[in-house]
């Protein structure tokens, strides 16, 4: 005898999550696809993941950053920052130079055409953002916030 075929809908709905559904860590990676989806179909779109834009972001707001620096502020590796410098570099959207007070540094800045793509994208992530938090409320957003720090109070 064959076995009846069930339809996606219906096998999704006896799927049993064990102890998940109780985990902070399951909830955060669940909103983290969330994000990723919809940033690949706004920013990303500009061949720009979250993570990059948030080095461009920081780029910006501080010119001429040494590499070392950089990695400090987001948390990645010295040899992983090199590599994110150098595609970026090669897109012609970052200029390494000597840094002024070490020239064994090198110091980043954003060239003309990286401004003008992180404009662009600055619009683009506003638009994201509040289509991620669309359902909260004012106050609902600032509570949200609070309580994420609260997670990484090293952060704040």
């Amino acid at each position: 005898m064959t076995p009846a075929k069930t339809s996606g809908k219906e096998k999704k709905a006896r799927l049993d999550f064990g102890l998940l559904p109780n985990l902070v860590g399951y909830h955060l990676r669940m909103a983290q696809i969330a994000i990723f989806r919809d940033f690949a179909q706004g920013p990303g779109r500009h061949e720009v993941t979250p993570g990059l834009f948030g080095v461009l972001v920081i780029i910006e707001a501080n010119p001429d950053l040494k590499q070392s620096d950089l990695a400090r502020a987001t948390h990645l590796d010295r040899s992983t920052v090199v590599t994110v410098i150098d595609n970026l570099e090669r897109r012609g959207l970052v200029e390494r130079r000597a840094a002024l007070n070490d020239r064994r540094s090198n110091a980043i800045r954003l060239t003309a055409e990286g401004a003008a793509l992180l404009r662009k994208l600055k619009r683009e992530v506003n638009q994201h953002e509040k289509r991620l938090l669309q359902n909260f409320s004012d106050a609902e957003r600032g509570q949200f916030f609070e309580l994420l720090q609260k997670v990484f109070p090293e952060h704040r």
